[in-house]
This record gives structure tokens, C-alpha cells and sequence, in this order.
């Protein structure tokens, strides 16, 4: 994957990211979309207000222990809990 965009590279979810999302590497829309998954399936979303996230204990440690963040916030704590995917065959 030398050629990676930024959106093509693997990257490694925290462990408090891992316990929702599954261990990684995930690449960032992976990781989007598979946190999107887990919100829709565990009905996290306010039903008043659809753009409200309302976490749950696992998701909680992901928004840095708030209790709700916007549609808006998630990508902001998502992003601080991916650090790139350190390369199997080492740096080339």
C-alpha cells in the first residue's frame, strides 16, 4: 500500500475505539462506518433529535467521557483514537 491515499491507510483503533468497533486495522472510512454501525444498532441516537449521539458506557470512553456529542463531534473523537497501522514488513 505504498501508494495509499490518506483514506486507504490502515490505521489502529485504541483500545477503548476496539471495543466498539472491533480490533484493527481499519482504515478511516472502515472505522467510520463500522462506529456509524454500532451507534444505528444500539440505538444511541436521541429519537428527538436525530444529529445528538447519546453514548453509552462504551461509547462514552470514545467521546472522552461525555455523555452525548453531535453527528458533528464524532469524527473529531473518532480521529483521536486511530494512530496509523505500523507496517508488517517494517519500513521500506
Amino acid at each position: 500500500m505504498a501508494n495509499a491515499n490518506a483514506l486507504q491507510k490502515p490505521l489502529t483503533p485504541s483500545a477503548e475505539l476496539s471495543a466498539v468497533i472491533g480490533p484493527g486495522p481499519h482504515t478511516r472510512p472502515e472505522a467510520t462506518a463500522k462506529l456509524w454501525s454500532y451507534i444505528k444498532d444500539n440505538d444511541c441516537q436521541n429519537p428527538e433529535n436525530r444529529r445528538e449521539i447519546v453514548a453509552d458506557a462504551k461509547l462514552q470512553l470514545v467521546f472522552g467521557g461525555a455523555n452525548k456529542a453531535t453527528m458533528f463531534e464524532v469524527p473529531k473523537h473518532l480521529n483521536r483514537h486511530l494512530t496509523p497501522a505500523i507496517p508488517a514488513e517494517g519500513l521500506a
